[in-house]
């Protein structure tokens, strides 16, 4: 059976009834580029592309897709991760937009808890709220923390605020009402008001956008998915429309924070599930590399020109958090792939601080200028340009369709040796030594600081610049295989194509875990089941492809903060404590067994199985790679270049071993095998790289 995405086409029909084609096509629109990956069902083969992206990002997704020869007509699933959520959050070019409130709370969100994100600098102030002072109206209304109604809601005062945004010709509006969690009653009535007032306005009510207790959190979500709504809503119309036109006739599947893709009218309505959608893919991919290869534990790792994504996949699950953000102070607690994300990229500039001492990034040359080499007038070295200096990389990119000017690298790295005393080589070591420092710290910290051990995992390397790195990471943390895929450039797009349809649903439900009654537990989840199926049942998934996972956060008693624990059906919860305090103690590294445990919140995720693509295995050959060019390279353990074969990704048959020093060339990234390292391409044409001495 196989997955289609014309879900909202005719839900009485059957999955294979939708299918049309035989690709699978999906498109991760990124900064820079807009990387599309195809595969064809009928035999498994997946061709790449890779272009500009544009200002509007569909022109790119339509161009792209284009360039990679693809009829729309013969496209049987497309899915897209975008930025256009993310971006719009960094930039803040958001449309207007409003807050109704409980009177007294229309400050929450401002106030927030009270922190800041460089704790030293008492002159850095959280960023300001997305919704204006005065445009947070407040309305007469009061519910306890249990439910109980203290003062009915003032509908005269709902009006009144309605009649005053529409003055303002706001396009979106966060209801938030406090203790809504537990009663979520005035909330809708105030939405249903609103939504008579000012019809066609997007309009998110916390209790249905996130019915849990903290308001800060609660509102700060909210306010975030109101002021997005309109941006995506169009964004997705405008796509739907777009691919319409070019014949392909199902939905566009957008993948979501979570890992999961939706459907447009999902992501209308949780527009902030979008906010991390193009970084889960990669995570996404990554798991799916290691996995395919063996390996159920791996750190992905994604460098591209500005920054490098990190993730971690344990038993061959993806990291799942509620604590995230875009901009410090205003939290997203829709779950979220956690991936740690550092200014380490391509571009990175190279700088010496005021003491003298080297840095590297987070400042970016990005892609115009970009590196001293590109030729487009920065003259600041980046990591980019030390490569170019070492010979790591060679003097054109993407299959010669730029050319990289070494001597305008070299002048580059010259003059920040000067700086630092070192002369070009030595200086252009310097900054990639200082580049993976601080990679390996970001790994560090996602691994170590999580109760993971590096040395237990395989680390999968992608993005355009993640293979001239791995190794050299792999080197410093102890980690022993380092895993590239076929086409790294391309791997977040690659993610696309392997996600499921997934929704999260929550209920908050306080007691102690030691005298709560399991039936009561038991009868708040089959309750999240029905929400959950019927909700993968509207969107066409058929009943033998849903799969529901149950989860329960739970925290020591006393605790603020809590830890999601997976739980069986049927329910025991004698075994759920047992697992917090081994969860507990492998996060935080202590358990406390004779404390009392509470639950906290009960959760159930909800997924529509998409049966995955099979890629295709190539058979296992005994020829022996030729080198296409000999170029002399530097390396760390060399004092003196080193004369290196330079050997073409695309021409290394399956079984191919090749001993380091080498150069592994391809379109979309370069792969450096140190002296000491061998690399090794298995059927599915990834390289696996170890050291020499433990190659298998």
């Amino acid at each position: 059976m196989v997955f289609s995405a014309r879900l909202s086409v005719d839900n009485s029909a059957s999955m294979e009834e939708r299918l049309v084609g035989t690709l699978r096509v999906a498109v991760d629109v990124g900064g820079t580029f807009t990387d599309i990956c195809v595969m064809d069902e009928s035999d498994g083969t997946v061709r790449v592309a890779k272009v500009p992206s544009t200002p509007d990002p569909i022109d790119g997704v339509i161009e792209g897709v284009g360039h990679a020869g693809v009829d729309f007509k013969d496209v049987a699933l497309f899915s897209h991760g975008t930025t256009v959520a993310t971006n719009a959050l960094i930039t803040r070019k958001l449309p207007r937009s409003a807050m109704v409130t409980t009177r007294g709370f229309r400050d929450v969100i401002e106030i927030g808890r009270g922190t800041k994100d460089d704790l030293w600098d008492a002159y850095k102030d959280v960023a300001p709220p997305y919704i204006r002072r005065r445009d947070r109206l407040e309305v007469s209304e009061r519910v306890d923390y249990s439910g109980n109604v203290l003062k009915e809601l003032d509908e005269g005062d709902v009006r009144r605020a309605a009649a005053i945004l529409r003055k303002r010709e706001v396009e979106a509006i966060a209801v938030c009402f406090v203790n809504s969690y537990a009663n979520p009653d005035h909330e809708i009535r105030a939405k249903e008001i609103l939504e008579e007032e000012l019809p066609g306005l997007a309009i998110s009510a916390s209790s249905q956008i996130l019915p849990e207790i903290f308001e800060h959190e609660r509102f700060s979500t909210t306010v975030a998915n109101a002021v997005l709504s309109p941006l995506v809503s169009g964004y997705v119309e405008r796509l739907g429309a777009r691919l319409t036109a070019e014949g392909y006739g199902g939905d566009a599947l957008l993948l979501h924070s979570g890992g999961g893709v939706m459907t447009p009218k999902l992501a209308s309505k949780y527009a902030v599930r979008l906010a991390a959608s193009g970084i889960a893919a990669g995570a996404i991919a990554a798991r799916h590399v290691a996995v395919t290869c063996g390996f159920e534990n791996a750190i992905g790792l994604d460098m591209g020109g500005t920054s490098t994504d990190i993730s971690l996949v344990w038993q061959g699950r993806e990291r799942v958090t509620r604590d995230w953000f875009v901009e410090y102070g205003y939290p997203i607690r829709f779950p979220s792939i956690e991936v740690l994300t550092i200014g380490a990229g391509g571009g990175s500039l190279a700088w010496t601080d005021p003491a003298g001492a080297l840095r590297n990034g987070p400042q970016s040359a990005g892609a115009d200028p970009g590196p001293a080499c590109y030729g487009r007038g920065n003259t600041e070295p980046t990591n980019t340009d030390a490569n170019v200096v070492l010979g790591r990389l060679g003097e054109e990119l993407i299959g010669g369709a730029m050319s990289l000017d070494r001597r305008l690298a070299e002048e580059a790295v010259e003059r920040l040796g000067e700086r630092v005393d070192l002369e070009r080589v030595e200086a252009a070591r310097a900054i990639l030594r200082v580049a993976n420092a601080n990679m390996a710290d970001a790994v560090r910290l996602i691994s170590i600081r999580r109760g993971y051990d590096p040395r237990d995992f395989a680390l999968v390397v992608f993005g355009g610049a993640g293979a001239l790195h791995g190794a050299a990471l792999a080197e410093e943390l102890a980690i022993p295989t380092v895993i590239v895929p076929p086409n790294p450039g391309i791997t977040s797009a690659l993610g696309c194509l392997l996600v499921d349809i997934r929704h999260d649903f929550a209920i908050m439900h306080l007691a102690d875990a030691g005298t709560a009654n399991a039936q009561a537990v038991e009868e708040e989840f089959q309750r999240l089941d029905i929400e959950a199926r019927e909700r993968l049942e509207s969107e066409g998934v058929p009943p033998e492809q849903i799969t529901l996972e149950r989860l329960i956060d739970m925290r020591y008693v006393g605790q603020w903060r809590s830890l999601s624990v997976s739980v069986d059906n049927p329910l025991d919860l004698e075994a759920a404590v047992d697992l917090f305090h081994n969860e507990h103690e492998r996060e935080y590294n202590y358990r406390r067994d004779d404390a009392g445990v509470e639950i906290y919140q009960l959760n159930v995720r909800a997924i529509g199985i998409a049966p995955k693509p099979e890629f295709k295995r190539h058979a296992i050959s005994g020829d022996e790679p030729v080198p296409e060019a000999m170029r002399s390279v530097h390396f760390d353990e060399a004092d003196e270049a080193v004369q290196t074969p330079v050997y073409e990704r695309g021409e290394l048959p399956a079984g191919a071993t090749i001993v380091g020093p080498a150069i592994i060339d391809q379109l979309d990234a370069t792969t450096v095998v140190p002296p000491g390292w061998s690399a090794e391409v298995d059927e599915w044409l990834n390289l696996r790289m170890s050291k020499t001495e433990v190659a298998r």
